[in-house]
């Protein structure tokens, strides 16, 4: 053995080959549905791709961790900014961890990019919607009544609507800002693939759900419910995604967008779980735990209260966020039998620990 081997390279490639492994099998169940129904298969972002859009998040991440501790470091000659940025990057940024960070990145965006494509096919592979069904449980749950229209009468249909329509879109930005937090800021690299391959299996979940129990949500399937919210930014989104779905389902061939109505269960709920649970297992400064779940309770707020999901879509993908985790704990080595923990034994030790022992 070379004593100057330098085996944090080499972190990444165990970190990341359960998340590869899921995208490999979500790529080829898209191929297969897409061949077995004649159905297309679509860049499902368009202008402004996540392709595109996700490395620019990344590389404003690394700009960010690498100016300020330059600026920060030579604070009192600023002529030497220059080479304090390209001493920083060397040191923060050696080829271990850019190699780690864009594994991380690919094997995400392929299953995101498979997930939205499967998720358009789920109207063609199966048309029953459970709509009803899902009402009549959240009625039971509620006493007979239907949970948004509690939530309106609680929070009034005012200032309150434009409050969750913020949450909803806060959540749109979160998934691509926290998993540039994963991988550029977070030096445990074991860490950073937990979370990264549990937002996978998020999505790979999600997706096999939505197959088994397809659904629209209250919006569409009661939107009479909803009459009295006012105009907001989620009003548009509703009614573009309405408009995409029925493109879709007219002729697939014949539109470049894919459809993305799906109620059950909540990936919205399931992922803020997933990033709730990961502050407690990566022991996370408290503060970042209150936030965590202060989000996650307005979240199951915001999606009822403007229709996206029924009650019991979002106990659903609690159940799947928390799943998540601990598949992904397994996948990833972040485990002591069956229980997920954080294992921040360096790899250099691991394997000469294991050769000391052959």
């Amino acid at each position: 053995m070379n004593p100057g081997w330098n085996y944090p390279e080499q972190m990444h490639k165990a970190g990341f080959q359960f998340a590869a492994l899921i995208a490999v099998a979500m790529t080829a169940a898209m191929v297969l549905v897409s061949v077995a129904y004649d159905l297309p298969m679509h860049d499902p972002d368009g202008v402004g791709a996540a392709y595109l859009v996700l490395p620019l998040i990344l590389l404003g991440a690394v700009v960010l961790d690498i100016v300020p501790r330059a600026v920060w470091r030579v604070r009192d000659s600023p002529r030497r900014i220059p080479s304090a940025v390209v001493a920083v990057a060397r040191e923060r940024w050696g080829w271990q961890h850019i190699s780690y960070a864009l594994a991380g990145l690919g094997t995400w965006y392929v299953t995101y990019a498979t997930f939205r494509n499967l998720k358009s096919f789920v109207p063609s592979v199966n048309d029953r919607l459970w709509d009803n069904e899902l009402g009549d449980l959240d009625r039971l749950l509620f006493l007979g009544h239907d949970p948004a229209v509690v939530m309106h009468n609680v929070f009034g249909t005012g200032l309150a609507a434009h409050f969750f329509s913020f949450i909803y879109v806060a959540w749109i930005a979160f998934v691509p800002v926290s998993l540039a937090i994963a991988l550029v800021w977070t030096r445990r690299t074991g860490a950073g693939a937990w979370y990264v391959t549990a937002i996978a299996v998020d999505w790979l979940l999600g997706c096999a759900i939505y197959f088994v129990v397809p659904s629209l949500g209250p919006i569409y399937s009661s939107p009479g419910d909803f009459a009295s919210l006012p105009h907001t930014w989620v009003t548009s989104l509703e009614a573009d995604l309405w408009t995409d779905r029925v493109a879709v389902l007219s002729n697939p061939h014949h539109t470049p967008t894919v459809q993305t109505i799906a109620a059950f269960a909540s990936l919205h709920v399931g992922i803020m779980v997933t990033a709730a649970l990961m502050t407690h297992l990566l022991h996370l400064a408290k503060p970042w735990k209150v936030l965590a779940w202060v989000c996650l309770g307005l979240t199951v707020v915001a999606t009822v209260y403007l229709g996206w999901h029924f009650f019991v879509d979002t106990i659903a993908g609690a159940l799947m966020g928390a799943a998540a985790v601990w598949i992904a704990a397994l996948g990833t080595g972040n485990a002591v039998g069956l229980r997920p923990r954080l294992n921040e034994e360096p790899v250099a030790q691991r394997k000469t620990d294991r050769m000391a022992s052959a």
